[in-house]
């Protein structure tokens, strides 16, 4: 008897046990602690799978990786997500930091797949390389899209009027100029970000800098105890004028955003630094 070190026992060596072998560690439960016998029959000539629970014996040694796993789970989490087809979309996973390649029809679409990759449990960063191809029928020309996008700024309350400049070239918008609070920046991108014709957005407005308040850091350790985060006792907070330095360690990226978003909130925020280590 051989013991594999992927806790599989051979009873034999022959081409029927070791393709079984190949297929029980291919369908191994994800997370199960099963000892797996492979046994050989010399009448029958086949091989059969003998499966038997132990679940106290071999603690910790898990046959698929934490990579594998969470690969597994990000494509699950785009496979739930309804407005992503994911269809072609590839998932790689390397000690958190999860890659996705491949193809979708928008930019909505593609941002939407980063959002759902980020918010799945041990995701501690997400880089995107997914490509977008626009259908025929949802190509627009630059300054289609460049009037498109000035109108619907033009109707949201949260963007100021004709604070921000957009640019169009071959589908990819710049927006530039300045706004008085981050929320403003991040919803002009948002308005534009699912526009037909879009292939990416590149923010490049700035937040106007303001006297800092004197008591700022405070005010954002208590939002940040106020928020939804698992521990915000984690997190330390330095302010030097407006600049805004968040460090610590938070457990997933979704913690790690909360964090930001909390602190570009505070009154006299001029810049944060996110230094948070997501473990």
């Amino acid at each position: 008897m051989v013991a594999g070190r992927d806790n599989l026992l051979l009873k034999a060596e022959s081409p029927e046990v070791l393709n079984a072998y190949q297929k029980a560690v291919l369908f191994k439960p994800i997370g199960s602690n099963l000892l797996i016998n492979i046994c050989f029959s010399t009448k029958v000539r086949s091989a059969r799978l003998c499966i038997e629970s132990t679940p106290h014996q071999e603690q910790g040694r898990q046959l698929i990786s934490k990579d594998t796993q969470l690969q597994r789970d990000v494509l699950a989490e785009l496979n739930w997500e309804p407005s992503v087809n994911s269809a072609h979309i590839g998932v790689m996973a390397n000690a958190g930091v999860v890659t996705l390649t491949g193809h979708v029809e928008s930019f909505a679409e593609k941002y939407a797949a980063e959002k759902a990759a980020g918010r799945v449990k041990g995701v501690k960063a997400v880089a995107q390389e997914i490509e977008v191809r626009l259908a025929f029928d949802r190509k627009r020309g630059d300054d289609e899209i460049a009037a498109a996008a000035i109108e619907r700024l033009a109707w949201d309350t949260f963007v100021p009027h004709d604070a921000v400049k957009v640019k169009v070239d071959n589908g990819w918008i710049a927006l530039t100029g300045q706004v008085e609070w981050v929320y403003q920046k991040e919803a002009a991108e948002q308005d534009v970000r699912r526009l037909l014709g879009v292939v990416g957005v590149s923010n490049q407005a700035t937040v106007r800098p303001r006297p800092s308040a004197p008591d700022i850091s405070d005010d954002i350790i208590h939002a940040l105890r106020r928020s939804w985060l698992s521990n915000p006792k984690t997190i330390e907070v330095s302010v030097d004028g407006g600049d805004v330095r968040l460090t610590g360690t938070v457990h997933s990226l979704q913690d790690w955003r909360v964090a930001e978003a909390t602190a570009w909130a505070a009154p006299g925020a001029n810049y944060v630094a996110n230094e948070i280590t997501i473990i």
